[in-house]
C-alpha cells in the first residue's frame, strides 16, 4: 500500500524530472483514451489508506501497448510499455522490465489491476473473456464491480471489494 502512495508522491514530486512524451504506435483497431486516473488501496488492519491521482494517455491493446501517468501539471513521470512478452516501465529514473501487467501493476501499486480488462471498462463494457454478473448501474467481473452509471459523463469507477479493497477512477476526456 505504501508503493502507491509513493508513486503518486512521485508524480506530484517529480518538478524537472520528467519522460519526454513518445507517441505509442497505433495500428488498425488500437485504442487511444485520455483523462484523469485516482487509485485509492484501502488500509488492512486498522491502517492507512493510500493513493493517488494524475492524468493519463491509454494506447493500444491488451496484447500490445502504452500507459502513460503525468502529474495533475503535465509531467510525465512513467511509461508502461508492453507488446511480444515484454512489459517495460519507464521512469526519469530508470526502466524495468516484468513477466506480465500484472506483475508490473502489482508493483506499482501494490495490487495487480487488470489492464486486459480495463480496455473494455474504460468502454463501458464487460470483457469478454471472463464472466460477468449483472448488476446495479453496472456489472461484476474478475472480483471487481464496474460501475458505469455515470458513464455518459465520462466517468467509471471499478472497486475490489477483496482485501485490501481497491477503488479506481477513471475520467475519460478524450476517445478516439
Amino acid at each position: 500500500m505504501t508503493r502507491i502512495a509513493a508513486l503518486f508522491a512521485a508524480l506530484l514530486l517529480a518538478g524537472c524530472a520528467s519522460l519526454k512524451h513518445e507517441a505509442a504506435p497505433v495500428g488498425d483497431g488500437d485504442l487511444h483514451l485520455s483523462g484523469r486516473l485516482s487509485v485509492v488501496v484501502a488500509g488492512q488492519a486498522g491502517g492507512r489508506a493510500s493513493g493517488g491521482n494524475g492524468a493519463f494517455e491509454l494506447t493500444g491493446q491488451p496484447k500490445a501497448g502504452q500507459l502513460e501517468l503525468a502529474t495533475p501539471l503535465g509531467s510525465l513521470v512513467a511509461r508502461a510499455i508492453w507488446r511480444d512478452g515484454d512489459v517495460r516501465l519507464q521512469t526519469p529514473e530508470d526502466e524495468r522490465r516484468y513477466q506480465d501487467l500484472d506483475a508490473l501493476t502489482r508493483e506499482m501499486l501494490g495490487e495487480a489491476i487488470p489492464v486486459a480488462a480495463l480496455f473494455d471498462w474504460l468502454q463501458g463494457r464487460p470483457w469478454p473473456q471472463a464472466a460477468t454478473t449483472p448488476a446495479e448501474g453496472g456489472f461484476e467481473q474478475l472480483g471487481w464491480r464496474i460501475d458505469l452509471s455515470r458513464f455518459g459523463e465520462g466517468l467509471i469507477v471499478a472497486t475490489r471489494r477483496a482485501e485490501p479493497a481497491v477503488t479506481l477512477k477513471a475520467r475519460i476526456d478524450g476517445k478516439s
